[in-house]
């Protein structure tokens, strides 16, 4: 069997994550719960699909490591996946990602959200266990900005897992590995490229967290993850990465930049027969700030409670809203991903940043639109451009065609 086809048979099933092990079934997860289906896989045939898979040029970084990250479209479904040795050999996992144009409402997420995207600096954060749907927030935010606002994205992912049209916004993709060598290169390289917004796709490590928060206090808009079951232990978290003694520059710095953190966890509706996500939200008020700044983290959650009128959402008061909720939306196979070719024409990019080419014109003979004219005098339409898979070889390959 291909991957194409253990994908299809993940997809028709309604799960978020396929693995693959040689000598086991197939295993896919639906509505959080783990089942097999169908026959064991050889570890032949896994072992000649993970080679197809990558290819010559990553095949022996994939020896040398013995995992490897990347995200791929399979069947109509962006996936993120995972290649790693195992005892018995070579396994996947796999993540198939929503196949919708993520945004808040489609996601059934509340609309206090969209406030977080509202300011031009600071720090705003997404926190929340692994598979509770952070990659899926984080885009809908973006879309947000890109559907609404004339702003610069540039997003820095290890891998990319949603990819996006520019609609209103002019928005670069980078992914770690292929576009960047690390998260620290492309946050410094970013600093020099002119962003209004950053989203860094995890911060893993002391040197990632302080680039991020220097990125927030210089006049942009830096949205990030953290792995927490809550908003005070993610900003604990990003405290206690750093030695004791900067410990305290870096609360205040936090308190100072901080625009909103919202931790996440899925939950399944029997009714509507879809998981939604359930939504801590934590604003920056005078108390939560003063407690960031002296450390005071477990009395976060009590000025949480307290801090209705400010906004702010407790995983309780969040339920109450979703249990008065009347207009859900749930995913059909018939809604198109954003990173999917649309057959309209792409009106809704109307920006002084957008590219145009003349009709004929060759892939290479590509022209930036200035004062709305073309090459020959006449005006010119923006277009888009596809994100070519494989990096920067496949795409001077792809332009040499």
């Amino acid at each position: 069997m291909s991957l194409e086809t253990f994908v299809r048979m993940a997809r028709e099933q309604g799960a978020s994550d396929l693995h693959l092990e040689a000598g086991l079934p197939p295993a896919v997860r639906v509505r959080g719960t783990l089942r097999t289906l169908g026959d064991p896989v050889s570890g032949k045939a896994l072992l000649e699909i993970g080679r197809s898979l990558l290819g010559s040029e990553h095949w022996g970084e994939f020896v040398q490591r013995r995992s490897y990250d990347l995200s791929k479209t399979i069947e109509g479904v962006r996936c993120r996946i995972n290649i790693l040795h195992t005892s018995r050999g070579i396994g996947f996992a796999i993540r198939l990602l929503a196949s919708f144009q993520a945004t808040l409402d489609k996601l059934n997420l509340h609309p206090a959200l969209k406030r977080l995207v509202t300011p031009h600096n600071g720090l705003v954060l997404v926190c929340g266990p692994t598979g509770s749907g952070k990659s899926s927030t984080l885009a809908a935010l973006l879309q947000e900005i890109n559907l609404t606002e004339p702003r610069h994205i540039v997003t820095i992912e290890s891998p990319i897992e949603y990819t996006f049209r520019p609609r209103m916004a002019f928005l670069r993709q980078r992914e770690v590995g292929r576009d960047t060598p690390s998260f620290e290169q492309a946050l410094l390289d970013a600093l020099r490229e002119d962003p209004d917004v950053l989203m860094v796709g995890e911060m893993r490590d002391p040197e990632t967290m302080r680039l991020t928060l220097n990125a927030s206090e210089t006049g942009h808009l830096v949205l990030a993850t953290v792995h927490s079951s809550t908003c005070a232990e993610g900003l604990q978290r990003i405290v206690s990465a750093f030695p004791a003694e900067t410990q305290n520059s870096v609360r205040a710095q936090l308190a100072d930049c901080l625009v909103g953190a919202v931790a996440q966890r899925l939950r399944y509706r029997a009714d509507l027969k879809i998981r939604v996500p359930e939504c801590e939200i934590l604003l920056p008020s005078m108390a939560v700030k003063n407690f960031i700044r002296t450390g005071d983290f477990f009395k976060i959650t009590s000025a949480m409670e307290t801090g209705a009128e400010h906004g702010m959402y407790t995983f309780q008061r969040y339920q109450t809203w979703l249990e008065n909720k009347k207009n859900w939306h749930v995913p059909t196979g018939d809604e198109k991903a954003e990173s999917e070719p649309a057959d309209a024409s792409p009106a809704l990019l109307e920006t002084p940043m957008s590219m145009a080419v003349k009709p004929g014109t060759s892939k290479t003979e590509v022209h930036v639109k200035e004062s709305g004219l073309g090459t020959a005098g006449k005006p010119c339409g923006p277009i888009e451009i596809e994100p070519v898979e494989g990096g920067l070889d496949q795409l001077l390959k792809h332009f040499e065609e």
